[in-house]
């Protein structure tokens, strides 16, 4: 427990120094220099969907307090103050003591314009309450499950900001490639023009250099366009201001490595840390629980109760100290018995046959997410063979380049080839970090499907 403390505020401190930061390089004008984890360790502080699930827990846990508490004695105060204006009078046939007929008398019940006063102090205790013991077990159940709902939280927070930052990344790259084509195409046209005003080349060649050039840039307009989308995603999942400057330094070419590696090593897919299959069989436990529940309402309950009662009559003023107090206690045992209510039943069947359909579901959806998991390794092993294809295509592409260039320079290549091989070199570059991306998002799925906590900090991981 200490060190879980220890490590949670740990976690607070990292978050809150992070975010210093990202104040004071607002106001300095510079921008917050962000790896994979800082963004996760500030989404999983500053993300209102860990908090609220934070708060849940604590709910349930105030309510797993309030079912063993309905065990502990119960004290209550029952006072009144009741002043007779008039006293109600009683008629009756009575005997008369001389003659013996019968003959109506009355006399009043009370006194006219007296007080009477009562107070009584009672406390009970349940001896035997079969429905608190289930209900204790039931309420330490939903704790479990507000428990796995926050974990579960936390797998789709970190999956989605994982997915966000490499998209950052991915961004970023096809900006660059975009850029350094448009500087070579922009290169390509100055050769091209050089070459016009000497008359070495035709006109056609100079506007097709210059049309190659011009195409460009809106292309890279939308790139320079799509980083600020995703700088943007990634700071609202993250919870901070979007207003803030930051940098995600990297490319997907640094992760080709780990791509090799983690498809070398064999995983464990297996369901049982997934968060759905948790919640599912919480809520299977929770229906057992809630069949018990009603069970125990078939069997009796026992009671202790004690009585402390007093009371003054007929008071004719309001001198309290005055009064004289009749005062009087006992002690109830109490025995309640349930005969017959049609209703304990009707629940009965009602919640054995949810029990019925959770556990078609339960099977239904392990076959599914196994589907999922099938369908995630393939995308990583098919992108993993991608990304070499990839790689050997832009060594090919540059090389293409390389030798048209030339070929045109002394002459015997057209423009046509080389606008296709800087064109082929662009795309090939592109979808070179597309299948890396591709690779590391399908990673992010797999591991929220299989429940992987690795990629949450250690500091916010309880």
């Amino acid at each position: 427990m200490m060190k879980r403390d220890f490590l949670r505020r740990a976690g607070f401190l990292v978050a809150a120094a992070l975010f210093a930061v990202a104040v004071n390089a607002q106001e300095t004008g510079g921008a917050l220099k962000l790896t994979l984890d800082d963004a996760l360790k500030i989404a999983l502080s500053e993300n209102p969907t860990i908090k609220v699930a934070e708060q849940q827990i604590e709910v349930k846990k105030i309510s797993k307090d309030e079912a063993w508490q309905a065990l502990l004695p119960s004290a209550d105060f029952n006072g009144t103050v009741q002043y007779t204006l008039l006293a109600s009078v009683m008629k009756m046939q009575m005997p008369d003591p001389v003659t013996g007929e019968m003959k109506v008398g009355e006399f009043k019940m009370g006194r006219d314009n007296t007080s009477t006063w009562n107070g009584q102090i009672q406390v009970s205790l349940p001896l035997f309450a079969p429905t608190v013991y289930a209900t204790m077990n039931l309420t330490k159940s939903d704790l479990d499950n507000a428990v796995e709902q926050s974990r579960s939280s936390k797998l789709d927070l970190v999956n989605q900001v994982t997915k966000a930052y490499y998209q950052v990344i991915l961004a970023q790259d096809s900006y660059d490639v975009l850029c350094k084509s448009m500087e070579q195409a922009e290169k390509n046209f100055n050769v091209v023009k050089s070459l016009y005003e000497l008359g070495g080349t035709s006109e056609y060649d100079k506007i097709s250099a210059e049309v190659q050039l011009r195409s460009l840039n809106p292309t890279v307009l939308q790139a320079r366009n799509a980083v600020t989308l995703a700088k943007l995603q990634l700071m609202i999942l993250m919870g901070m201001d979007p207003e803030t400057e930051i940098e995600v330094e990297g490319s997907m070419e640094d992760y080709e490595d780990q791509l090799y590696m983690e498809s070398l090593t064999a995983g464990d897919y297996s369901l049982e840390n997934n968060t759905n299959m948790r919640q599912l069989k919480n809520n299977a436990t929770m229906l057992n629980q809630t069949l018990k529940v009603q069970k125990m309402n078939f069997m009796p309950t026992l009671a202790l109760a004690g009585t402390y009662s007093f009371q003054s009559l007929y008071n004719d003023n309001w001198n309290v100290g005055d009064y004289t107090w009749a005062k009087s206690s006992s002690i109830v045992l109490s025995l309640s018995v349930p005969i017959f209510r049609m209703g304990n039943f009707t629940k009965l069947r009602s919640t054995k046959l949810q029990i019925s359909q959770l556990s078609q579901n339960i099977d239904y959806t392990e076959k599914q997410l196994g589907m999922q998991v099938r369908s995630y390794v393939d995308n990583m092993k098919a992108n993993a063979e991608q990304v070499a294809s990839n790689h050997e295509a832009i060594e090919q592409a540059e090389k293409g380049r390389e030798i048209a260039s030339k070929r045109y320079e002394i002459g015997k290549g057209t423009i046509l080839e080389l606008n296709n091989s800087e064109v082929q070199l662009t795309q090939a570059k592109l979808t070179y970090s597309q299948s890396i991306y591709n690779y590391l998002a399908a990673k992010a799925d797999l591991d929220k499907v299989l429940g992987n906590e690795e990629g949450i900090p250690a500091a916010d991981n309880e």
